[in-house]
This record gives structure tokens, C-alpha cells and sequence, in this order.
């Protein structure tokens, strides 16, 4: 009798433990599933992120075919728009010209007779408050400006707007400049500068220097102060890379910054004297793994027409090229 109150309670106690067991495998089933899915969830949240930023500009064609690139628009009014571009440096022979095309619809550009500008390269036109217009331009690794009165032909202004002289810096050069006219009147220009030397990462770079944005004030749009950098590219992330300034008002009134990089377009918003972390907006290449494509969108201009943003952005060796963003 004694021995069966012993199996029994054994068997009780077998059971009790089988119970727990099984208890605690099927609590851990359930953690597990949960991180499962919340892993899941993130990853399809974070790729719907990335594929939203990516759907929001939509590729449209070619503008402008050839070797041109560093694209400005400017409203001329009554729906007209006009396109400043610059012949690619690598084109054999080549004078620096800047011409210009004309577009009612954003789409098809039609080029004007001439060349606006010669010995010039990253065309940056203003409409003056006297109705005239300012090129500003990059010339000898410095950026200088013209006048007109039409758009189309400039003269020369004398002196240099912003020389390659930087407080902290070595620069080998400044250009690749945006200008805009603030509502005080007061003219802000964003403007490249190049260091020679590589950006220090384990990444195999395409460039070989650093490139990083300053800025700099005018109350007359000639003589301009110096107020220091605006976009510092030396990190893991635009990897010691930005290029093609454009200024754009934006919708609500916000002043952006668009730029590119090596994995494509982003802007910075300026307000009362600083510029905003860059957020990314746009790229081209379907391969979302690679992190330097070999053909980026580059030197990207914007322009409002028919309630439809377009966005000029340069391909090398095939011209310029648009993409759109409806509202």
C-alpha cells in the first residue's frame, strides 16, 4: 500500500512537471511570435518609409538631350518658364556656354537662339527688384556675376562675390552656388567648397576630395559676408559628398535647400540662420543596396508649373532630365 501511494504521488509529480514544461513552451512560442511580428511589422513600416520617399517623385523624361547639365528655372510670368544650362566641362572643345530653353508646360523645352554666357558653369539667375536679372556663376574655382536686362544677354559685373577663402578650410575651390532673395531684402547664397583631400571612411568613394556647403548674406546682392557652413556632409551618411544647390520656396512658405549626393537628392530648410538635418527625396536607380549608383540624379532645380512640381536633374553624358510630384 505504501508502495502505490509512492507511484502515485510520482506519477503526480511527472505530470505536474510536463504541465510546467509545457507551460513554458508555450509562453516562449508566444514571446517569440510577437518579436516576430513586430519584427516584421518594423521591417514592412521601414520599407514602406523608404518606398513612399521614393514614390513621391515620379520619373518623367528628358528636357533637355545632350551633354548639358547644372540646370536653373526661373518663372518668367504668364506661364512662362526659362531654363539655364551649362555645357558639360568634360565636352572636348568646349567654351563654358550657357544657353537657355523655354517651356509653357514643364515638359518640352524649346532652346532660344544663342548663347546667354561663355567661361561659366553652375548658371544661378535672380530676378532683381528692378526687373533686370543677376547670373551668378562659378569662374576660375570662384564665383562671379553678370546682369541683364531680358535674360538673356549679360554683361560681366567686375570683382568676385565669393572668393575660395574660408575661415578653418583649405578650399581648392568654391561653386555649384544658389541664390535667393530673402523677405527683408536681404540676398542668401549657399555655395559649395572643395577640399582636397578624401572623405575618411571604409567605403570605397567615386570622388577623391570633400565637398561641404557654407553660406553667406548681401544687402546689395555684390558684397556678401561669409556666416559659415551650411551643409556638413562629412558623415556616414551623404559620406563627405554635396552638390547642385537650389534654393526653393516651398508650399508652406518654408525655404528649402535642394542638393544631391551619392545616393541622390535631399534638402535642408533654412530658417533665421540655420539649415535643418537633410532629409533624402529622390533617387533613380532601382537598386536600393547600392549606395554609390554610377549615373545619380544630380544638380537638381525646381520649378512650380501648373500646380505640378518638377524636379531638372542632370544625367551625365545624356542631358537633363525631370520628374514630377502632383499635389
Amino acid at each position: 500500500m505504501e508502495n502505490e501511494v509512492v507511484t502515485v504521488s510520482k506519477k503526480k509529480f511527472v505530470w505536474l512537471w510536463v504541465i510546467v514544461i509545457i507551460l513554458i513552451l508555450a509562453i516562449a512560442g508566444y514571446f517569440l511570435w510577437k518579436t516576430s511580428l513586430n519584427s516584421s511589422n518594423s521591417n514592412s513600416s521601414s520599407s514602406e518609409t523608404k518606398s513612399s520617399a521614393d514614390d513621391k517623385w515620379k520619373e518623367g523624361g528628358v528636357a533637355i538631350a545632350g551633354q548639358f547639365a547644372d540646370a536653373d528655372v526661373v518663372d518668367l510670368g504668364g506661364g512662362q518658364f526659362r531654363m539655364y544650362y551649362a555645357t558639360e566641362p568634360e565636352v572636348q572643345g568646349n567654351n563654358l556656354e550657357v544657353y537657355s530653353a523655354t517651356s509653357t508646360n514643364g515638359k518640352t523645352w524649346t532652346k532660344e537662339d544663342g548663347t546667354r554666357k561663355t567661361m561659366a558653369t553652375f548658371p544661378d539667375v535672380v530676378k532683381l527688384p528692378d526687373g533686370t536679372w543677376r547670373m551668378y556663376f562659378q569662374n576660375a574655382g570662384v564665383v562671379k556675376s553678370a546682369t541683364s536686362t531680358d535674360g538673356l544677354t549679360f554683361t560681366d559685373e567686375p570683382g568676385t562675390r565669393i572668393d575660395k577663402t574660408e575661415s578653418g578650410f583649405n578650399l581648392e575651390n568654391v561653386g555649384a552656388q544658389s541664390t535667393t532673395i530673402l523677405p527683408d531684402g536681404d540676398f542668401l547664397m549657399i555655395y559649395c567648397g572643395t577640399i582636397n583631400e578624401p572623405y575618411q571612411t571604409t567605403e570605397k568613394l567615386p570622388n577623391k576630395n570633400t565637398q561641404l556647403y557654407f553660406y553667406a548674406t548681401s544687402s546689395d546682392g555684390l558684397t556678401f559676408t561669409k556666416k559659415g557652413i551650411a551643409i556638413d556632409s562629412r558623415d556616414d551618411n551623404l559620406y563627405g559628398f554635396s552638390g547642385g544647390a537650389e534654393f526653393v520656396k516651398w508650399n508652406s512658405g518654408e525655404l528649402r535647400a535642394y542638393f544631391w549626393s551619392y545616393s541622390g537628392v535631399y534638402h535642408t530648410v533654412y530658417t533665421n540662420g540655420t539649415f535643418s538635418a537633410p532629409t533624402f527625396d529622390f533617387i533613380n536607380s532601382t537598386d536600393s543596396k547600392n549606395k554609390f549608383p554610377q549615373n545619380p540624379p544630380s544638380d537638381p532645380t525646381l520649378a512650380k508649373i501648373k500646380d505640378t512640381w518638377y524636379m531638372y536633374y542632370g544625367q551625365h553624358t545624356k542631358g537633363i532630365y525631370y520628374a514630377t510630384l502632383s499635389e
